[in-house]
């Protein structure tokens, strides 16, 4: 019993909750990053490549003999997912960058100053009258 007492108050605690909501925004968010890159950035980079696609690029090993499949070293697999992931990674930096110099925007937005307090006004009318005085 003692357990099932440790785990619910584990589980309904602000953090846990919090990482759980992270996750799924997180994962939505991945979704829609994926289809940024695969539906909108990707396709003018093809066509201005000329459609080059180095997943087919591969060495055999080893061909297929007697049932047993051909052994294939296929780097051109890896080629294409570095070459995915720095296009994710461009498309990521790309909002980012958009999205702080929007809160940069907001944070320059200059406030206004605050009225001096009584002892400011005071310090100053001494002030002025010193000089006066001189």
């Amino acid at each position: 019993m003692q357990i099932l007492k440790e785990f619910k108050e584990f589980a309904v605690k602000g953090n846990v909750v919090d990482m759980a909501v992270g996750i799924i925004i997180g994962a939505a968010f991945g979704k829609i990053v994926s289809s940024l890159v695969a539906d909108v950035v990707t396709p003018p980079i093809g066509f201005l490549l000329g459609g080059v696609d180095f997943s087919n690029l591969a060495i055999t090993l080893k061909a297929a003999a007697d049932g047993a499949p051909a052994v294939v070293l296929s780097y051109g697999k890896f080629i294409q997912t570095v070459f995915d992931f720095a296009i994710v990674a461009a498309a990521i930096f790309m909002m980012i960058k958009g999205i702080n110099a929007l809160k940069r925007k907001e944070a320059e937005a200059p406030a206004a100053p605050p009225a001096p307090s009584p002892e400011e006004k005071l310090l100053t009318e001494i002030r002025d009258l010193l000089k006066d005085k001189k």
